[in-house]
């Protein structure tokens, strides 16, 4: 690869490593798992970097690439281990405080996983309806439908997280 292609991928990492792991955490719930997809995801961009810097949305390739990469390990893990020896609730992994986040990560976590991929998409990423749609392989009505009904739980379950907590500091107080 030469020394501009190296140039471009750099700047191209740089700038949307953060929004691809916000968005690839929302859609999974695990930080760490997120942080693993997403270095595998960018590897393989760099692995195929003359493609994907064609694409009209390199960040949603990269989102895609670490989703399809999440269900294959997913797909292989769940035919090697029996269902009785996973403990669902290690899977679950909050935000933490320092990152201001936590509440709507926690509220995100409620939402049915393309529910939390079309967030992740639209808001964090924000890209249009149409990439998204591309990106995920549904038609762009799904994704406003999904948007549409992820935003009213979000907005109801954050409403409870603030009246929850309002009750909290006012029975401290």
């Amino acid at each position: 690869m030469d020394q501009t292609s190296t140039e471009e991928f750099a700047a191209f990492y740089r700038q949307f490593r953060a929004p691809c792991l916000r968005a690839v955490y929302a859609s999974t719930g695990d930080r760490l798992v997120a942080e693993d997809l997403v270095s595998e995801a960018f590897a393989r961009a760099w692995a195929s970097w003359r493609r994907v810097s064609r694409h009209p949305a390199p960040q949603a390739w990269v989102v895609r690439t670490a989703l399809n990469v999440h269900v294959s390990r997913w797909r292989r893990r769940r035919r090697e281990i029996a269902w009785t020896d996973l403990d669902v609730a290690d899977g679950v992994d909050a935000m933490s405080a320092a990152d201001g986040d936590g509440a709507v990560f926690a509220a995100l976590d409620s939402l049915p996983a393309r529910q939390r991929q079309v967030v992740a998409l639209r808001i964090l990423l924000d890209l249009d309806v149409e990439t998204t749609a591309a990106t995920l392989g549904i038609a762009p009505g799904t994704v406003k439908a999904h948007l549409s009904r992820a935003l009213a739980t979000l907005r109801a379950r954050i409403d409870e997280l603030s009246e929850k907590g309002q009750r909290n500091v006012s029975a401290r107080g």
